[in-house]
């Protein structure tokens, strides 16, 4: 049985999410990621003008006329939400945990995918795949997606990004469109984000909190890495203490952008002490603007 405070979180993140699509999201969604694959139809003779590279080479040769393959243009997709549940998603300063957040946000995608007719599927992951969930279509199924992020309790700590983008490269047989939600605490998934990004449309949702970008001016303070234990005792009273904690978090924000932007990877990056909305609609305008 599934305890009641947890039935009463997937409701009220329902009526917020479906209210947030039904206002101003659902539109910038569909704008933003219909039509992004072709399905094969069926196969006709070649006419004058018809593009070589279409030519299914196997009719051809069985027949002994040229052949070209004929594609529709999918009206459904698939979407996929691939959500990191590592302990570093345990951090939030103001209102709510960077996890947290997390579980809105896939809430939010997922309702605007149904809206739009597609299949929503769900990866939840630490340093390993902790829940796979089908891809289907539905409020039920939705419904379902939300019950798993809110529920579940994970095996792994740390976080393993290859892992979780090579098993989805295994399981998902057709264009997707791949939400990866995540705080990107991980490092040598590159080789893993380039496969993906050649099957699927990835879009990288990065959260973040402005305290894990700078130490406050407190004296001494005990900082411990969620995801290995390894306390480390700061003097955050002195300038270049901070400075350098500063300069080493802008040089990994910098390092993660930059390869997202050399794989053609589409990023948003959300401040959990503000609202997630906006820097989503952008995002999805940008897409818009780019496709002409």
């Amino acid at each position: 049985m599934i305890p009641k405070e947890i039935l009463e979180k997937v409701r009220l993140i329902e009526i917020r999410s479906r209210n947030v699509v039904n206002d101003l999201f659902a539109g910038e969604y569909h704008s933003a990621f219909k039509g992004r694959g072709m399905e094969f139809a069926e196969v006709r003779e070649y006419l004058r003008g018809d593009d070589v590279r279409t030519i299914d080479w196997n009719v051809t040769a069985r027949t002994g006329s040229p052949y070209v393959k004929v594609f529709d243009e999918e009206r459904e997709q698939t979407v996929m939400l691939l959500v990191d549940a590592s302990a570093s998603g345990a951090f939030g300063s103001v209102r709510q945990m960077k996890g947290e957040v997390g579980v809105e946000i896939s809430a939010l995608l997922a309702f605007a995918a149904i809206k739009n007719n597609d299949r929503v599927g769900l990866l939840i992951f630490t340093d390993v795949v902790e829940v796979f969930v089908p891809p289907k279509k539905g409020r039920k199924h939705v419904l379902r997606v939300i019950r798993e992020l809110l529920y579940f309790q994970p095996q792994g700590k740390r976080t393993s990004i290859t892992n979780a983008l090579d098993y989805l490269e295994k399981v998902l047989h057709r264009r997707s469109v791949v939400f990866l939600i995540s705080d990107f605490i991980d490092e040598h998934y590159e080789r893993s984000l380039q496969l993906m990004r050649r099957r699927h449309d990835l879009v990288a949702v990065s959260l973040f909190d402005p305290r894990e970008r700078a130490l406050p001016d407190v004296g001494f303070i005990n900082l411990q890495d969620a995801e290995t234990g390894e306390q480390f005792l700061v003097d955050s009273g002195r300038q270049e203490v901070r400075a350098y904690f500063a300069r080493q978090q802008e040089q990994e924000d910098e390092r993660r952008r930059a390869l997202f932007l050399h794989n053609g990877v589409d990023e948003v990056s959300i401040d959990i002490t503000k609202s997630y909305v906006d820097p989503l609609v952008r995002l999805f305008h940008a897409r818009v603007r780019r496709r002409g």
